[in-house]
């Protein structure tokens, strides 16, 4: 499945507070997921296999470094926790570094929300307005998140330009 979706990355000192404005918004949860990210070589773009009691998955994307909302071509597949694609990816790729996090999972429509916490780095909140069925353009999903950042008052100083991976490669 390919996927546009445009997405930010903060520093968050405000978990309860991001956490009562999805709730009072309806948000929907999901629960928490303890992932294992395992990223693998890769010349063009990221390759990464998810794995978690919730969100199982094979992700290839392309994504600007930058701060504030970044479009991402995603190539997306569900896999299943038991089948070998580890062992395999690893065989023909070389794994780069596995990113170990706890992830809380919230759905407002096409937005998903999460609050991750890596023992190394610190939480963060990770807004991604997605877009799997050509609904909306672009601009639409960077005036979503633009939207959620100023609902949470996220300064711009929080904002990532890179992902874990990066910031744990180091």
């Amino acid at each position: 499945m390919d996927i546009l979706n445009v997405e930010i990355k903060a520093k968050c000192l405000n978990t309860d507070i991001i956490r009562e404005i999805l709730i009072a918004r309806g948000a929907d949860y999901k629960g928490v997921d303890k992932q294992t990210d395992t990223y693998f070589q890769c010349d063009n773009g990221r390759l990464k296999l998810r794995q978690g009691n919730i969100e199982n998955s094979l992700i290839f994307y392309n994504r600007e470094n930058k701060a504030g909302p970044k479009a991402s071509d995603i190539a997306f597949s569900k896999v299943n926790i038991d089948t070998q694609i580890k062992n395999v990816l690893t065989k023909a790729y070389g794994v780069f570094i596995q990113v170990k996090k706890e992830r809380e999972i919230y759905f407002i429509e096409n937005v998903k929300f999460h609050i991750d916490t890596l023992v190394e780095l610190g939480t963060f909140i990770e807004i991604e307005a997605i877009d799997d069925n050509g609904a909306f353009t672009k601009n639409e999903l960077e005036k979503q998140c633009q939207f959620y950042l100023d609902l949470f008052k996220i300064d711009s100083t929080d904002l990532l330009t890179n992902s874990y991976s990066d910031m744990l490669n180091i």
